[in-house]
């Protein structure tokens, strides 16, 4: 794919064919996504792949705890509710998602389900936990640079014929996730990506999210009019 295609092509895909994805694709788009710009070049990030049983005893894990009422413990900090303009965003592609899959507003049961998807990692045959060293715990510049490496990933994955969404609710659980996938003391876990081959079959993965416009997002100064 050329570079634009990647860019206004990919999408997020909730929707996956559960055929595995040889460790050797994912090395090569990690590779890839690590050429991301950090700060100082400090690279704080790293990964942990999660597949087969594992994956299964997380998203297991992941699912009763919700259920059962236990307090979500996300370890990177969450901040305050959407508002404005950003809870507009918010709604408008939930929206969308709903539309896609049929949900109706009064429907709980599949709204319930469409949630629980979400810790289930959207079933995806892998999931990858992006993490930063806690050395840099309260750097402003670690998630800044943990975002680039993501984005970059996702596009790598796009690039390769793979898709994947970026979540939270698959690390909702923290203990579950770090008891399954061995994650190391010295680590914050941040984000989750669910990566595998896109259903096309899967309504919401035809779903493309609305983008304000340049003139909405940008101010340029000193440029002649």
């Amino acid at each position: 794919m050329q570079f634009d295609d990647v860019i206004l092509g990919r999408r997020s895909i909730r929707g996956y064919k559960p055929d595995p994805v040889p460790r050797e694709l994912i090395e090569e788009i990690i590779t890839l996504a690590m050429r991301a710009p950090s700060s100082m070049n400090s690279q704080p990030w790293n990964f942990y792949v999660i597949t087969g049983e594992p994956l299964n005893r997380i998203r297991a894990g992941n699912t009763e705890r919700m259920v059962a009422g236990v307090p979500q413990s996300r370890e990177f900090r969450i901040g305050q509710p959407f508002a404005g303009a950003h809870r507009d965003r918010q709604v408008q592609v939930a929206k969308q998602l709903f539309s896609a899959m049929g949900i109706a507003r009064d429907d709980k049961d599949k709204r319930q389900d469409w949630v629980l998807r979400g810790f289930r990692q959207f079933d995806a045959p892998v999931c990858i936990i992006v993490t930063y060293d806690r050395a840099l715990d309260g750097s402003d510049d670690t998630p800044f640079d943990c975002g680039a490496v993501t984005n970059a990933l996702v596009n790598a994955a796009w690039s390769r014929g793979l898709g994947a969404v970026i979540n939270s609710q698959g690390i909702m659980q923290s203990p579950v996730v770090r008891e399954h996938a061995g994650i190391a003391d010295d680590q914050v876990i941040m984000k989750s990506i669910a990566l595998g081959w896109p259903d096309h079959d899967f309504p919401a993965n035809a779903v493309v999210s609305e983008r304000k416009s340049v003139k909405d997002a940008t101010v340029f100064v000193g440029f002649e009019e």
